[in-house]
């Protein structure tokens, strides 16, 4: 099963991906990032000070606006 990085504000969604048997980790540092397949971001802390740089060659989804279930399906149709 692949492994998703995800913030720790996410905890419903945390909880919907380890309902469908997603390997997390959660992100508290840019390391954290290293081996995931996928990562899924809040948005707050999105490009602040306007700089932003890359941790992670692996997708990221940012779940601002989105519901669980939303961001549950964007993780799924990465993996199909």
């Amino acid at each position: 099963m692949p492994r998703i990085g995800i913030e720790g504000t996410l905890s419903d969604v945390k909880g919907a991906l380890q309902e469908r048997g997603y390997d997390l980790v959660e992100l508290r540092q840019e390391a954290d990032v290293q081996n995931c397949d996928c990562c899924v971001i809040s948005g707050q802390d999105k490009n602040v000070m306007g700089m932003a740089t890359a941790s992670t060659q692996a997708p990221v989804i940012n779940a601002d606006g989105m519901t669980a279930d939303e961001v549950c399906q964007q993780v799924d149709n990465r993996f199909r």
